[in-house]
């Protein structure tokens, strides 16, 4: 997607114009837009955070409001005294309203762009470039948005996908592997490498909602350590594997780093299965998805440290692949796509 004209990075507020006094916020734990005004608190959209555009509009009359996000519109009315609501002078973009004034809430600014942002009418991002005096802005507000574009790649099917990649070489040895997941599913292969020792192997699945490491040592021996909790809640976590003095280190967010021990110093084969295997591999014969493939999302693979650029395996210039949808998160949001409180 082009950048936009003329959007506000808002990281701060913008502040101008009459305004109701209601709240309009992301929500962190599951990525949707939530409504609150007194006593009632309407919640509509789906994973508001895939780097995509979305559009909002707020329209009232008296007490009746409709809030519309992304042609998704929800009606309801808000709770209090008469059929007007109070109005105060003013209206918050990207922040929370000055110290002292009701409704102050602990959550963190809005981090993004806003573009085509208006008031009844009245186009606030032009206001607010031409310095108009009922426009003001606190921090670092630019007419430009550059937020990185981050690439990301859909596993579709829970028994075929998988993404193969080589395992580049490492100056100091051993490997090192990070990339961030997101998924509703609570079992899939996420990474699968043979050793260069065989028959020894690595597998990173997700294992009744927690994140599970084997080491493969044998057929019939093996090592296995478990980290995070339900990592199947349709966020995104980021995740690293690395191999350093005899073991293999694994950490999820900010969670404890778990390991497990290795007989000796080792390489990662020839190749890294991202999210399944595919049905047959004579290089890697060992390949098998212990459930069910990964059907979610990845981004920001990187292996050894050298950053592994998904455009180039779309067109087939690098590693390979089955069953993925490119440059775009398409799993889809198992909330209803609204609901109210009252």
């Amino acid at each position: 997607m082009s950048p936009p004209p003329s959007p506000v990075k808002v990281a701060p507020l913008i502040k101008g114009l009459p305004y109701i006094f209601c709240l309009f916020f992301l929500s962190s734990d599951d990525t949707r837009l939530r409504f609150s005004s007194g006593r009632v608190a309407v919640t509509l959209g789906s994973l508001l955070d895939d780097q995509h555009w979305h559009s909002v509009l707020i329209e009232r009359f008296n007490k009746q409001v409709n809030l519309t996000v992304d042609s998704h519109t929800q009606h309801f009315r808000t709770k209090g005294e008469g059929d007007s609501l109070e109005v105060d002078y003013e209206l918050s973009f990207g922040g929370i309203p000055l110290p002292g004034k009701p409704g102050t809430f602990l959550r963190k600014n809005f981090h993004g762009c806003i573009e085509n942002l208006y008031y009844n009418g009245i186009n606030i991002i032009d206001l607010a470039k031409r310095r108009k005096p009922q426009i003001y802005s606190v921090g670092n507000v630019t007419f430009s948005c550059s937020q990185p574009q981050l690439v990301s790649t859909t596993f579709l099917s829970s028994s075929s996908s998988f993404l193969s990649l080589p395992a580049t070489p490492s100056a100091s040895g051993g490997f090192t592997v990070r990339f961030q997941f997101r998924t509703w599913n609570p079992d899939g292969l996420l990474l699968f490498t043979q050793l260069a020792l065989e028959p020894q192997r690595l597998e990173l699945q997700i294992s009744n909602s927690r994140l599970r490491l084997t080491h493969h040592k044998s057929a019939q021996q093996k090592e296995e350590v478990s980290t995070g909790h339900r990592v199947n809640d349709g966020l995104w976590h980021s995740v690293s594997l690395s191999s350093r003095s005899l073991q293999v280190t694994m950490t999820l967010d900010n969670e404890p780093p778990s390991t497990v021990e290795l007989a000796d110093h080792m390489e990662a084969g020839n190749s890294l299965y991202f999210g399944g295997c595919p049905s047959s591999s004579p290089a890697d014969p060992g390949c098998e998805n212990p459930t069910l493939a990964f059907q979610g999302c990845m981004r920001l693979i990187s292996i050894n440290s050298q950053p592994m650029d998904l455009n180039q395996v779309h067109q087939g210039r690098l590693g390979n692949y089955k069953e993925l949808q490119f440059d775009t998160c398409g799993i889809h949001d198992r909330y209803h796509n609204c609901c109210i409180q009252y």
